[in-house]
């Protein structure tokens, strides 16, 4: 059976009044098998609310060491899912930079090759194949593009038996931040 991997990144929550991310956000990751957030959370609560859907993996982000010691919380994860390995981080620099290639920051982070690489920290939706590698950012529900009056983004991940597709869900409504 297919599995379905949502995707969320950068909510940036600093409350916890604001930890419910509302009706849009859970109904574009309902019916998850796993929920993987890509860093900046913020804030544990945002996990939590994110568990009542989906079991849920976060790559620390920059904004998020206080979460160390968090069960759900590393610095990178590799999940085998599917016939296919995919990596969660928080920061790539996407598309590949002249840098860093793609298999030296797969290495770094992730110890080898993956077939999946899922980011966030832009806060753009993006996906991309590079070298037969599917490279995809969810975006931010909150802050897209670094905007606040605008609806954002989360994503899906499809995985079937050894292939993967992305997909990303655009909101229709701004979700307001008190900052």
């Amino acid at each position: 059976m297919p599995t379905l991997l949502g995707l969320i990144s950068d909510t940036h929550i600093r409350s916890a009044g604001e930890a419910d991310l509302g009706a849009e956000v859970a109904s574009a990751l309902r019916g998850s098998d796993l929920i993987c957030h890509l860093g900046d959370v913020y804030r544990a609560e945002v996990l939590d609310w994110l568990e009542q859907l989906a079991p849920v993996y976060c790559a620390e982000g920059n904004g998020d060491p206080h979460l160390r010691g968090d069960r759900r919380v590393q610095r990178a994860h590799v999940l085998e899912l599917e016939k296919l390995k995919v990596g969660l981080l928080h920061g790539y620099d996407y598309p590949e930079p002249p840098w860093r290639s793609l298999e030296s920051a797969m290495a770094t982070e992730f110890g080898g090759p993956v077939d999946v690489m899922l980011f966030g920290d832009t806060h753009v939706a993006a996906s991309g194949w590079c070298r037969g590698v599917l490279l995809l950012n969810p975006g931010s529900p909150t802050i897209p593009s670094g905007r606040l009056d605008v609806p954002g983004t989360v994503g899906r991940l499809h995985l079937d038996r050894g292939t993967a597709r992305a997909e990303i869900v655009q909101l229709t409504r701004a979700i307001p931040l008190r900052w």
